[in-house]
């Protein structure tokens, strides 16, 4: 273990409890409540929400403010009796906010109940996709629980994509004496339409519910949509329609009414001419509880928005083009949900009808999560970044077909396409709702891939052509191919793999072609890759990708049942691992070998010839050391990372074992600081700074860095970090992959960064949901389902070892003691024909059958 590293074992492996965040750790806090592909609205560390991003584009926050201020949700308690007392649900408003809300003008759309008087009291504790916020004030009588979450149950991609947040108030008596209270919530209106003065806004009451919100703007129209408040379980007083006069008339009528106990009721519709004003919706309760008795009021949010009036990645290769459209313009494309229900009426309808089941499967996925033996740190890392799937990240078209952002900007998404460079790195969604991720490989190959094989990394939305004018990515178009292998061992499906079998022989010929023509093993040629440079020669990063594709191509050969192409890619393959070993395995880690002579592309040895002492700066500069942005001599820290996507899928890679786990060694020997406060950062540095713990990209330990070394190779990136840590801890290095974990975690602190939000390029960044990677790591969970074959092999043993899994048929958790293996299966089914422990066989009597309720002890000694 690395000298320097900031944590003890016995803090590195004990489980602990998850973190409470509370006073300053607050601040950031906003955790994502919403659907697959389907929009958010965050719950904040004070019990607030902000950030609607419902309308199928991100609002997220530039600062501890929530972005914009035309969405606003509050819920107030009144506690009546001789001396009444009034409170904003909410924590204390966090200093650092206070200058904000003086910045927002006169505050006509949004806001405006910030400064009612609030609890005295907050702390925040996630279990995602459970947020609960505890709040009190000793001069209120009630203590408060909320709890916020939406519908996420693994393999069940409709139910987990619903529009909606749930908060679910819970009221204690802690006095002696009988409490009666009002209990209100209120929304502004969410889609009030495009005229001015929300003047084709329309409300409505859901009898015994609350209330319909929407437009009566035309129906292709971008700003077409409907919302709905509601609470479940009980009959609330319903005001259909807020008083709708200028400046801060509604909130202030509002108060006026929940601070007296007279609040007045309607049915939304206009009794008088006057339509301006602000819009919104409100519901109350009112309950009286005994000494030490509690109730608890779940309120429902929809939201529905059909029309997309947005497009990216089409034949023209723009990156993302906004186009004006009429208001009977069809629209480019349409969210999944609008294929399930027609607005957000039927969307409450639905939950309100399934609510008890919907909560409780959440429930059993999130116990069974959080139930594992693993350290409290992992469950964190691995669970706060499942909230990247329920944020605006991730888009899901009407065909049922995922699309991806890399990341979210303030308000548009940022760089598009499920770019593959990226999301080779995501573990989650293969995992957790398998049938989406296929669709990505679908996506690759049948419509982003040219008749020579090129794969344009950057997919269309909606889906149809893309331009292949931009060189290939090499380590996203090669890590398709591991990531077919892993899709066709999860879902079993081997027609699929016989569809798509042909479309990857032309993927990885293209890719020989391209950057290995003359059959070395190694990526040559100047290859594109997720730094957004080429690296010019063989390098031990992609060329690590290009041997596992290799290996993973024969493997396929095997099952398709080509001889040929088993051999031809197993042999090229087998080449390769060699030539790492030979020439680029120096002093203790795989290098670059950079180099611009001799290839095909002779574009920079012609540079060359071109420039003398008349020539520029960075010419003559770049004559010295050669083309800009390589690593050469330097330890990166995705240096193996071929060899770990082969580790967790199955592949059999020929690279060599003893190699590149003395790799992993120094990489974090090299690039793991414990205190960054002499690092300099000439990039992004927010991402660890100061004497914060972070893994650098790159370090340079015996020298030769070059003068314009990659981009970003002085940063730190979750994603990488969290790749790196289940590699070391995949090839027996735990306290070193733990150590990392540890160290992110510790960052994202709540003051600092939003432990919901790990970000790189935007917010909720896809490439940090490689921590889902831990799981299995820590377990040696795996499961083909297409050998019906189980994994398995704790490297955090203790007597009893406990974890969540998921996979095609099913998901629930396995336990380990010395002498039995139990399967508990939560939903679906798990077939087991062969299972190995610890990488060795154990013979079964017969198959295991697992199903729900139905525990399987397999015993393991006689």
């Amino acid at each position: 273990m690395n000298k320097a590293a900031p944590y003890s074992r016995d803090v590195l492996k004990g489980s602990g409890a998850l973190r409470t965040y509370a006073g300053p750790n607050l601040l950031q806090i906003a955790m994502p409540l919403g659907g697959l592909g389907a929009g958010n609205v965050c719950l904040n560390g004070y019990g607030g929400l902000q950030d609607f991003s419902i309308r199928n584009k991100p609002e997220t926050s530039a600062v501890p403010d929530g972005h914009g201020n035309r969405d606003s949700a509050f819920a107030i308690l009144h506690v009546k009796g001789r001396h009444s007392i009034t409170r904003l649900i909410e924590g204390p408003m966090p200093p650092e906010k206070i200058y904000n809300l003086g910045t927002k003008g006169q505050g006509h759309r949004g806001g405006g109940h910030e400064g009612i008087p609030r609890f005295k009291t907050c702390s925040f504790v996630g279990q995602y996709p459970f947020g609960t916020v505890r709040l009190y004030d000793h001069d209120v009588p009630l203590e408060v629980e909320l709890t916020g979450f939406n519908p996420f149950i693994p393999l069940d991609d409709l139910n987990s994509g619903i529009p909606c947040a749930i908060l679910e108030y819970t009221f204690t008596n802690r006095t002696k004496k009988k409490t009666e209270f009002e209990f209100s919530y209120h929304l502004s209106h969410l889609a009030e339409g495009s005229a001015p003065d929300a003047r084709n806004s329309r409300n409505e009451v859901i009898p015994r519910r609350g209330v319909h919100l929407f437009n009566t703007d035309p129906a292709q129209s971008e700003t077409f949509g409907s919302a709905s408040l509601s609470v479940i379980g009980h009959t609330p007083q319903i005001k259909a329609m807020w008083l709708r006069g200028g400046w801060f008339d509604s909130i202030s009528a509002l108060w006026r009414e929940v601070s007296s106990g007279k609040f007045k009721t309607n049915d939304g519709k206009r009794s008088d001419k006057s339509i301006s004003g602000r819009n919104g919706g409100s519901i109350l309760v009112a309950g009286t509880l005994d000494p030490g008795e509690k109730i608890t009021y779940p309120v429902l949010i929809t939201w529905h928005f059909p029309n997309c009036h947005y497009i990216a990645g089409r034949v023209n290769n723009t990156e993302i083009s906004a186009e004006d459209c009429c208001e009977d313009q069809r629209p480019d494309w349409r969210p999944y949900y609008a294929s399930q229900w027609r607005n957000a009426r039927e969307v409450s309808d639905k939950i309100h009808a399934e609510y008890d089941s919907l909560r409780d499967r959440t429930v059993r996925f999130k116990n069974a999560l959080f139930t594992s033996t693993l350290p409290s740190y992992v469950l964190d890392a691995v669970s706060a970044n499942l909230a990247i799937l329920k944020s605006p990240t991730f888009l899901r078209q009407e065909d049922g077909n995922a699309w991806g952002w890399e990341g979210c900007f303030v308000d548009r998404g940022c760089c598009s396409g499920s770019c593959t460079h990226v999301w080779n790195y995501a573990q989650a969604l293969p995992h957790l709702y398998p049938n989406l991720e296929r669709t990505y490989r679908e996506q690759e190959l049948e419509r982003s891939m040219d008749r020579k094989g090129h794969i344009n990394f950057r997919s269309a939305l909606p889906d149809g052509p893309v331009s292949h004018q931009y060189r290939a990515a090499s380590d996203g178009q090669l890590g398709g191919i591991m990531k077919l292998y892993r899709e066709w061992q999860i879902s079993g499906d081997r027609n699929w793999l016989a569809k798509l079998y042909p479309l990857a022989k032309k993927s990885i010929e293209y890719c020989i072609r391209s950057w290995d023509p003359r059959g070395k093993g190694v990526l040559e040629e100047p290859h594109h890759n997720t730094y957004d440079i080429e690296f010019w020669g063989p390098d031990g990063m992609c060329s690590s990708i290009y041997i596992g594709a290799l290996a993973a191509m024969s493997q396929m050969a095997d099952e398709m049942q080509k001889p040929d192409e088993v051999q031809r890619y197993k042999s090229l393959s087998e080449k390769g691992a060699a030539y790492l070993d030979k020439h680029l395995f120096t002093n203790g880690y795989y290098q670059q070998k950079v180099n611009y002579r001799g290839l095909k592309d002779t574009s920079f040895a012609k540079f060359v010839k071109r420039v003398d002492r008349k020539s520029g700066e960075v010419d003559r500069l770049l004559k010295k050391e050669g083309p800009k942005y390589q690593y050469g001599t330097g330890c990166i820290s995705d240096g193996v990372i071929g060899a770990w996507m082969a580790r967790i899928y199955g592949i059999k890679s020929p690279q060599t074992r003893s190699k590149t786990r003395r790799t992993l060694k120094s990489i974090f020997q090299y690039n793991f600081k414990h205190d960054l406060s002499d690092h300099a950062c000439t990039q992004r540095p927010g991402y660890a700074l100061g004497k914060e713990p972070g893994l650098l990209l790159c370090s340079w330990p015996k020298g030769g860095k070059p003068t314009l070394p990659f981009v970003y190779s002085d940063e730190v990136w979750t994603g990488i970090e969290y790749q790196v840590a289940s590699h070391l801890i995949e090839e027996g290095l735990l306290e070193e992959g733990l150590t990392i974990v540890k160290a992110v975690r510790d960052r994202y602190n709540g003051h600092v960064r939003n432990p919901w939000n790990e970000y790189e390029c935007g917010n909720y960044y896809a490439r940090a949901l490689s921590s889902y990677a831990l799981l299995g790591s820590l377990s040696g969970f795996r499961y083909s389902n297409v050998q019906k074959a189980l994994w398995f092999g704790p490297r955090l043993m203790s007597p009893r070892f406990k974890t969540f899994f998921s996979a095609a048929p099913g998901f629930g958790t396995l336990t380990l003691t010395e002498k039995h293996l139990v399967i508990d299966i939560i939903e679906g089914k798990l077939l087991v024909e062969t299972l190995y422990l610890h990488g060795k066989r154990i013979k079964l009597k017969a198959p295991v059958d697992a199903r729900p309720n139905k525990k399987v002890t397999i015993r393991l000694t006689s």
